[in-house]
């Protein structure tokens, strides 16, 4: 039997999460497979095995990718925690989507919120203040690149690709004169979400869902691990930064909450402590959405006859995270100029696609609260054409 035929007859498999400590988009799906206690391998790209077999399956250089037993590869958080969730068979208590329609839409849009929306100021953190953490930052780099034992060079390896991602600050909008306004968006943000975590362990209540998935991207491989934000949210966040502890395990019993059932709000409720921290996403990812929302209808506009399955991009490359040129919009009293994000349309869509199935009653609530919020605009903004995934890249549907 060769050694892939002995792979798929193999019943007890983990699964394999393929990606590094310092990615981004790997903590969402990191701590899914934690939360879900699902057995799991974690490998880096330095694997032999990531160049022989996951590059050529998913056609990209990228991560995450999760392997499963089965030997599917599955590319992007999203689709990975999608996935995770029909492992569940609907066992309650187990899946991180809301089924209610109200909850649904706020853990879409948070989900969203944390993986588009704070990719700003998790990148500023990171190589705006490369220089106070730059022997960590060698070592994750290289982490990724090399598997062998000789310190020095995985620290050469880590120095060989950190100037490619430093040099990305202005493709998004940070600059000396943006920065003021980016941190002092972040800790207003901090503030808020460290309220909300002081009554709750999680952000819709007392069960994890994909509105921590998508924060936790930003918030750990970033903001709550690369040493200089780690200290910023210690010292004004301390409840945010144990709610980043308590997503890295399957089962983190905390004294300071009463005992409680272990599921969201009922009655699809939303905790009045995660209004604030919506009123915040509001205010700092509407203005973007609203420019990248102009700069794809002008690229429709621009490509009339697009046939479906034709990629979102402006060139023909596969790209994880394309982009339809640059946008400029006004943003906490500064003028941001940035790449647009296609990806963050993409799941903006599912916010939306969500609120527009909301039955009367829930959709009643729902527009109240983002009255509450200053959420409507922002919520009124239309995709004359929708998106989708196909083969780990974006597409026309």
């Amino acid at each position: 039997m060769n050694a892939e035929a002995h792979r798929a007859t193999e019943p007890t498999r983990p699964h394999i999460l393929w990606g590094t400590p310092h990615s981004l988009y790997t903590g969402k799906a990191r701590s899914c497979l934690i939360k879900k206690g699902l057995a799991f391998l974690e490998r880096c790209p330095s694997h032999p095995d990531y160049k022989a077999r996951v590059r050529p399956a998913v056609g990209l250089v990228t991560f995450p990718v999760l392997e499963t037993p089965e030997g599917q590869f599955i590319q992007d958080s999203t689709d990975i925690v999608t996935y995770l969730d029909t492992l569940d068979n609907g066992a309650p208590g187990k899946a991180m989507t809301p089924a209610t329609p109200v909850q649904l839409a706020v853990a879409r849009l948070i989900d969203g919120f944390g993986l588009e929306g704070m990719l700003q100021v998790a990148m500023h953190y990171r190589w705006s203040y490369r220089h106070e953490q730059e022997l960590f930052l060698q070592t994750e780099f290289g982490r990724g690149l090399y598997a062998g034992a000789d310190r020095e060079a995985r620290r050469a390896a880590g120095r060989r690709v950190m100037d490619f991602f430093s040099s990305s600050l202005p493709a998004l909008g940070i600059t000396p004169q943006t920065i003021p306004a980016i941190e002092a968006a972040y800790e207003e943000l901090l503030e808020a979400l460290d309220v909300h975590f002081q009554s709750y362990p999680y952000v819709m209540g007392w069960r994890v869902s994909i509105a921590d998935l998508g924060l936790i991207a930003p918030l750990y491989a970033h903001l709550g691990r690369d040493p200089y934000p780690t200290a910023l949210m210690k010292k004004r966040a301390p409840n945010v930064a144990r709610w980043v502890e308590r997503m890295q395990l399957p089962n983190t019993p905390d004294g300071e909450y009463a005992p409680h059932i272990a599921d969201w709000l009922p009655d699809d409720a939303i905790p009045a402590t995660l209004e604030s921290v919506l009123a915040l996403l509001f205010k700092d990812w509407g203005p973007q959405l609203g420019a990248d929302a102009a700069c794809y209808q002008q690229w429709l506009d621009a490509h009339p006859g697009l046939e479906a399955g034709h990629l979102v991009n402006r060139s023909d490359s596969r790209l994880v995270h394309p982009t339809l040129g640059m946008v400029s919009y006004a943003w906490r009293g500064v003028q941001v100029q940035r790449a647009s994000a296609v990806h963050g349309l993409w799941l903006f869509q599912m916010a939306q696609s969500a609120v527009k199935a909301m039955p009367v009653e829930a959709r009643l609530r729902f527009d109240a609260l983002m009255q509450r919020t200053a959420g409507q605009d922002v919520l009124a903004l239309r995709l004359s054409r929708g998106m989708e995934r196909r083969n780990n890249v974006l597409v026309l549907q």
